[in-house]
Order: structure tokens, then C-alpha cells, then sequence
């Protein structure tokens, strides 16, 4: 590709036109040297379509392990045999302890997960929904949640009480899910998806990169995420973890991480596109170029089952790229 196509490409999409699937598939089949450029062009989109702000967010596991889904990534499946904590859901003065040292780092969101197909309507859901609540009014900050598979009245009750948006990530394109997971479907995904939104919730999903999807399936995602109309998305690169039958797939070369995340914000021109979990183990010192690819997120403070930079690195990142830490809007 010619330096007049790339730009031909983005100027198309700075003018609000979609780049089609196979002008993706071109981008992202760019070779190394290519790359850089393809990088900054989409962050002029990011520029144009939001601010100089990133948007951090913090999670806390609330509910681990002995989850009875079997997606072949994730350390939490009762499927396999890894070294992943397992506890009930945590009372709630822990979370909102959690939150406020999430606040007091920077983040302008909180979001519970629990692991799980669902959480039942009961004193469990309950706990969580008073929890949430507590969050958004003493600590100030905007909540979400992942709590698997809800149902509409859960959707509901989320929205009554503050929740801004409700997590569920697709994790691959539909051609590939079928290789990742077999106890749930992506139509079970994107179910959820429609009943959140179906309540008023706002939904922020995304993927894992380097579960073994092609290139074109990547594409394939970030279309899919488009067409269920996301606007939040997060890209999480795989942490192999052992016990998982991923647990020895080759990781991505940073280069190749990166091309995709430029790609994503071609396709998904005026989404908040944030870089979450395993961008530490797979970035390396390439952290920095995540949000100089098109990025305007940042996930900060660790994951579900293993840890990530110290907060102060992060928020040193960002202030070395003349940008600033979003606030909250609550």
C-alpha cells in the first residue's frame, strides 16, 4: 500500500465514511516498516473524533473461580487446573474500599465482575446492587458491571440505580468463537448485549487478541462490534495462563498488537477503545504506542487473576504523552 492510499483511507473516515472490509483487511496486513504510519493516521482519528483525555477504568474480581463455562482462556474455568484464587462474592465495604483507592489512582469508572454463568436474582444480586449504588453516591465514580448472563429485570435494576454500562465481552469474531468456548454461544453474547441495551445501558465490549483468530477474523470482530453498535471497547491481548488449554499459545509480536489496535479505530472511528488486560507481558516496553495507535483507554490496577504496572507507571505514560487522566462524570 502507497502512502496516498493510507491516507486516502483516512481521510475518508475523518469525513464520516466507513472504511470497507476489505480496505481493513489491507490495513491490516501492513508490513512492519508500514506500520508506524498506519499508527499515527489513526490516531489523527482519535484526535478528531474525542480529546487528549484517556479514560481509565479499574475492576475488582468479586465472585472468582469455579466458574462451569468452559472458555479455553480463562483461569477461573472449573474446566481446568490452574492456580487462580476461589472465593465467594466479597462483602461490600471491600469493593467500595476498592473503589475509592481506584478513584484516588486515577481511574474515572469501577466495574465489579464476578465469574460465572450468571448471578441469580437473590440476596447475592442484591448485595451487588447495593454495593453499586454505595460506589456511584460516596465514592463518585461511574459503575459497571459484568455479571455473566442477566436478564432483562436484572438489566433494569442495574439501570435504576446508577450503573452507566454493562460489560459483556463477544472475546472473538463469531467464526472463531466456536473454538474458544463450547458451553456458551456467541448468540447467548450477543443476547446479552441487546437486553442491556434493550434496559437503557449503555454496553462496553470488546475482545482478546492472540486466542489463535486470523488476522481477518480480528477484522471480522471489530465489524461485529460495530454492527451491535459498541461504543466501549476493550482489547485485551492473551497472558497465557497455565493449566488453560491456551496455556501455550505464541504470543503476538507487539508490532502486530499494535496494527490491530490502529485498525480497530478505523472501523470503530468514535468508540473509546481502551487497552486492558495482558498489555503488560505483551507490549513491553511498547506500552506507550498503544495510545498513539488510535487508543483513547486505559485499564489500570490489574486484572482478574494477575496484576499489571503500578498505577504510578501508568499515569507517568500518560503524562509523558501530554495527556491527561479523564474524570469522572458522576
Amino acid at each position: 500500500m502507497n502512502i496516498t492510499t493510507l491516507q486516502s483511507y483516512t481521510e475518508k473516515v475523518l469525513h464520516g465514511s466507513d472504511i470497507t472490509r476489505s480496505e481493513a483487511l489491507e490495513l491490516i496486513s501492513l508490513p512492519q516498516d508500514d506500520t508506524p504510519l498506519l499508527l499515527a493516521m489513526a490516531d489523527k482519528i482519535r484526535q478528531h473524533y474525542s480529546n487528549d483525555t484517556v479514560d481509565c477504568c479499574a475492576i475488582i474480581n468479586g465472585r472468582s473461580g469455579h466458574c462451569p463455562e468452559n472458555c479455553r482462556f480463562c483461569a477461573q474455568s472449573a474446566h481446568y487446573h490452574t492456580n487462580a484464587s476461589v472465593y465467594p462474592l466479597l462483602d461490600n465495604d471491600t469493593m467500595i474500599a476498592a473503589a475509592k483507592k481506584a478513584k484516588a489512582a486515577g481511574a474515572a469508572r469501577f466495574s465489579i465482575v464476578t465469574s460465572g454463568r450468571s448471578v441469580v436474582e437473590g440476596p447475592e444480586f442484591d448485595a451487588i446492587l447495593t454495593t453499586l449504588k454505595r460506589i456511584r453516591q460516596e465514592v463518585k465514580l461511574e459503575t459497571c458491571c459484568s455479571l455473566g448472563l442477566i436478564t432483562l429485570k436484572q438489566a433494569i435494576a442495574l439501570k435504576n440505580i446508577g450503573v452507566s454500562r454493562y460489560h459483556a465481552n463477544i472475546e472473538t469474531a463469531p467464526s472463531y468463537f466456536p473454538a474458544i468456548c463450547s458451553t456458551h454461544t456467541f448468540a447467548d453474547k450477543a443476547s446479552v448485549i441487546h437486553i442491556a441495551r434493550k434496559a437503557g445501558l449503555r454496553v462496553c465490549s470488546g475482545g482478546i487478541l492472540g486466542l489463535g483468530e486470523t488476522p481477518q477474523q480480528r477484522v471480522e470482530m471489530a465489524f461485529t462490534l460495530k454492527e451491535l453498535g459498541i461504543d466501549s471497547v476493550p482489547l485485551n491481548i492473551l497472558n497465557p495462563i497455565a493449566g488453560t488449554p491456551f496455556e501455550n499459545n505464541q504470543p503476538l509480536f507487539p508490532w502486530e498488537i499494535l496494527r490491530t489496535f490502529a485498525v480497530f479505530r478505523f472501523i470503530l472511528p468514535k468508540a473509546l477503545i481502551r487497552t486492558a488486560g495482558g498489555r503488560e507481558v505483551n507490549l513491553r516496553s511498547m506500552q506507550a504506542y498503544a495510545l498513539t495507535s488510535g487508543l483513547n483507554g486505559l485499564m489500570i490496577g490489574g486484572y482478574l487473576t494477575t496484576g499489571g504496572n503500578a498505577v504510578s507507571v501508568d499515569m507517568q505514560m500518560i503524562h509523558d504523552l501530554g495527556r491527561n487522566p479523564a474524570q469522572s462524570q458522576v
